[in-house]
């Protein structure tokens, strides 16, 4: 097994880092202060943007990307590691054009859309001259099982009319947010895998309302995770992505390699905080001796990096699956790496923010945000017991064709006469 990067991901690994360095973190504080100043900084990003697609960083995370679309032409495993050099700044992605929800929901448009879609979402989004939000969670289910989603979206001669309550939307306060792909019921009295079906409804459509941002951990996104109702929002039938029932069966599609980018950006996130700790350890005294030197330090300095590593290896053997087998058949590995890396991404984070004492907790430093959004994490695609169930699931499947073989290394106590 090759655990080396192959040139041609080394050279754009340089290439990511060195447009990070030269044009990304510099604006850092200006992202900072517009977003605190209540706007969206457009006025440098479309700038960003522009100069990243020049440089050819451009849709670095679609793997069957056509000749006439931009970007370039990445496996899972090649994607994996640029995603986490982008992740040491939590908006970075987007000037990539590599951030979610889009990444996801481009995915989507590229395997299922119709030539008309694609013309009028998947172009512009592959161009990055718009945004896009994908609409699920529910406030009134446990949206972790999507068969329990209720969001009506009924048949009415040639058009769909949606009604229901969403919420948790990324990406739909965004300034450049033009459309949303809607997951709801077409058919209640279906089975449970068929009930679902997803819907391309416009932003600006009658009847949708976006009711709030919702703050998380007292932390504001600009581009929101906004609650949403559907008032009889109604779209024409052609607005269906894929057919009629086959909305579980797309978001199954949709969230394997979307893990995969989360957690190489919660890795990248990780390692961001190991440097800023190591550099703190070296830099601050107390009673007389540098934090390194005090035994405690010394070990979250360690722990943090034999966790970074082997959390980083399971994702790249995850892509690796992805790429090689498919999605399908990676899901334990894929709920293994959601399961294992946020609660690794939050923990070197807090081990971090002890190290820099009231500063870590400050906006003097990233390690809040960071913070934040991997606790968030635990959440997203999914809640950590949710995949935990699904890994003890899929080993319990595996054992029961060898069930029995384990009693031969029993040894049991002899009886006495």
């Amino acid at each position: 097994m090759d655990f080396a990067y192959s040139p041609k991901v080394e050279q754009l690994r340089t290439r990511v880092r060195g447009f990070m360095d030269e044009h990304i973190v510099p604006r850092i504080r200006q992202w900072r202060d517009e977003v605190h100043a209540g706007t969206y900084p457009v006025s440098f990003v479309d700038d960003l943007k522009a100069l990243a697609k020049e440089e050819g960083l451009w849709n670095l995370f679609l793997p069957h990307l056509k000749d006439d679309e931009p970007g370039t032409c990445l496996t899972n495993l090649e994607y994996a590691p640029l995603a986490e050099i982008m992740g040491r700044v939590g908006w970075a992605s987007e000037i990539f054009n590599c951030n979610a929800p889009d990444t996801g929901n481009m995915e989507l448009l590229h395997m299922f859309a119709t030539p008309e879609q694609r013309s009028q979402w998947l172009v512009p989004l592959l161009n990055g001259e718009i945004r896009s939000a994908f609409a699920m969670t529910e406030p009134d289910v446990a949206s972790s099982d999507a068969r329990n989603i209720q969001t009506r979206i009924a048949r009415d001669g040639d058009n769909y009319v949606i009604n229901g309550r969403k919420w948790f939307i990324t990406n739909a306060a965004h300034p450049n947010c033009r459309v949303m792909i809607v997951m709801g019921k077409t058919d209640p009295d279906a089975d449970a895998y068929h009930q679902q079906s997803m819907i391309l409804v416009p932003m600006d459509t009658d009847g949708v309302d976006i009711v709030r941002n919702i703050d998380i951990m007292n932390h504001h996104a600009p581009e929101g995770h906004c609650e949403i109702l559907f008032r009889n929002v109604t779209v024409p039938a052609s607005n269906l992505l894929g057919d009629e029932g086959s909305g579980f069966a797309l978001a199954q599609a949709r969230l394997g390699p979307g893990r995969i980018h989360h957690c190489m950006r919660s890795i990248g996130a990780a390692e961001l905080a190991l440097e800023l700790m190591t550099a703190r350890a070296q830099e601050r005294k107390t009673f007389g001796s540098y934090l390194h030197q005090h035994g405690v330090v010394a070990e979250w300095i360690a722990r943090s990096r034999l966790e970074i590593e082997q959390a980083r290896l399971l994702v790249l053997k995850t892509a690796w699956m992805i790429d090689n087998v498919g999605a399908k058949e990676a899901r334990k590995e894929i709920s293994m790496i959601k399961a294992l890396v946020p609660k690794l991404h939050t923990e070197v984070v807090d081990r971090a923010m002890q190290t820099f004492g009231a500063m870590g907790i400050s906006p003097d430093t990233p390690l809040a945000d960071h913070w934040t959004w991997g606790r968030a994490l635990r959440l997203a695609d999914g809640p950590d017991e949710v995949h935990l169930r699904a890994i003890a699931r899929a080993e319990l499947k595996e054992s029961r064709g060898t069930l029995g073989n384990v009693a031969a290394h029993l040894t049991p106590p002899e009886r006495s006469e």
